[in-house]
């Protein structure tokens, strides 16, 4: 009985930590930082940042285009 409150008592802690907001900001901060710049060598990943930069860059295209189409 001990040994399962035990386990019952860590399994909640360990809920407690990972529904932490704290917690989560900062896992999804880490991953976005691994998509951005490689964890092994710490150098940025040009693919992924120029596909961003990409995407961005063709969004405000598009609403300037049709912005002038509308007026």
């Amino acid at each position: 009985m001990e040994e399962t409150r035990e386990r019952l008592a860590s399994t909640i802690d360990q809920l407690v930590y990972r529904a932490n907001p704290k917690t989560i900001v900062g896992r999804e901060v880490a991953s976005l930082k691994a998509y951005f710049v490689d964890p092994a060598t710490g150098q940025p990943r040009s693919e992924n940042i120029l596909k961003v930069a990409g995407v961005l860059v063709g969004t405000v295209a598009l609403f300037v285009v049709i912005r002038k189409v509308s007026s």
